[in-house]
């Protein structure tokens, strides 16, 4: 059996495999990256580098994900989100 670290991920302590990358964690977490920002003991990563950054004892791993929407405004503009001057 592998050796496992601990590692913190969205606040929340997780044991992984040693020897796996952040890229491993996010397909073993099935999270696309297409649609992500990685923050890795408080530096945001390039996507390039999640198969090629190797996670660490103690690191500490942040998961956003992007989402499509916005805020809803009424047919004058009004509405949350919008700033509007009268």
């Amino acid at each position: 059996m592998a050796e496992t670290i601990q590692i913190q991920v969205n606040g929340e302590q997780r044991g992984f495999r040693a020897d796996a990358t952040v890229g491993d964690l996010l397909r073993e977490l099935a999270i696309k990256t297409e649609r992500v920002a990685v923050e890795l003991n408080l530096e945001i990563m390039d996507r390039k580098d999640f198969d090629h950054r190797s996670l660490k004892q103690g690191d500490r791993v942040e998961i956003l994900s992007f989402i499509g929407g916005g805020a809803s405004v009424d047919l004058q503009g009004k509405g949350r989100g919008f700033v509007h001057a009268e």
